[in-house]
């Protein structure tokens, strides 16, 4: 059987994987973040080997012996964890020496270069789930109306430019002004900080950064995302086409629908459009 690495953190992205990976045929080789990959991981994989933070050279060696010249990396790391749960060995305190910041996305781009040098190339993180990607078009019954069509707009403005300085890749917005910005603290704290300072009319954007690798570390939303809203008072959800990914869609979008919540997902191209809910 044909191996696998799976460099793996929080959520069912990486179960998912893994599943699909094994019903393909592969051989499934886990690398797991300690407090961050679910235990079911186990029972998913073919080997399973757990580490903190900032062990490379256990990793690199875990995946020397399973023979892993391909990988993916998904699921979500808590970024507080840099500076509470990191355990950097020899080979990652060479690594982040050469690193004159810790941003996200050159952070792992240049950790898929290493991993490369190693002989273990990345793949998509969606290569084999490409039905994760969002689809473009309103989900719901709802549509967004036309006010909230304008907060879209800037919204999708303003996550574009903090994506360029990676801060991160979600914003809050409602009548025009921003109520929350995604900083290390993450999507869920930044729908609850800024959407529960409206009266439910909040508008979540969520789309990569135009630097991003899209190998990893896709914006991601699911039934939880959409729970969070209907809680705090947000009332729709953007999300980017093809450049974002989203778990149990079909309960998403029965929830959404449940709560008066609009989704949709849209592109750049989309803006030269008068009327988003004609997708």
């Amino acid at each position: 059987m044909r191996p696998i690495g799976l460099i793996a953190g929080g959520g069912q992205f990486p179960i998912l994987f893994a599943r699909s990976a094994a019903a393909r045929g592969y051989r499934v080789c886990a690398a797991a973040y300690i407090n961050e990959a679910s235990r079911e991981l186990e029972s998913c994989v073919d080997s399973i080997e757990w580490l903190h933070l900032g062990q490379v050279g256990k990793l690199l060696k875990f995946f020397r012996k399973n023979s892993v010249t391909e990988s993916v990396m998904m699921g979500s790391v808590r970024k507080t964890k840099i500076f509470t749960d990191i355990r950097p060995d020899f080979k990652a305190i060479a690594f982040i020496a050469t690193k004159g910041h810790t941003h996200d996305d050159s952070i792992l781009s240049s950790f898929a270069d290493l991993l490369a040098k190693e002989g273990v190339s990345v793949r998509p993180s969606t290569f084999l789930l490409p039905e994760l990607l969002s689809p473009k078009g309103c989900w719901t019954r709802r549509k967004p109306d036309s006010a909230e069509q304008k907060d879209i707009k800037t919204g999708w403005k303003i996550a574009r430019e903090i994506g360029k300085l990676d801060i991160g890749q979600c914003v809050v917005i409602a009548n025009g002004t921003v109520l929350a910005v995604e900083a290390v603290d993450g999507t869920d704290a930044t729908i609850k900080r800024g959407a529960s300072l409206t009266d439910r009319s909040a508008v979540v954007v969520k789309l990569s950064k135009p630097q991003q690798d899209l190998r990893f570390d896709l914006p991601s939303a699911g039934v939880e995302t959409v729970r969070g809203m209907a809680q705090y008072g947000a009332s729709v959800l953007v999300l980017e086409a093809q450049r974002s990914v989203t778990f149990d869609r079909e309960k998403m979008v029965g929830l959404a629908d449940l709560n008066g919540i609009a989704i949709i997902a849209v592109d750049d191209s989309d803006f030269d459009s008068q009327d988003l809910t004609t997708l």
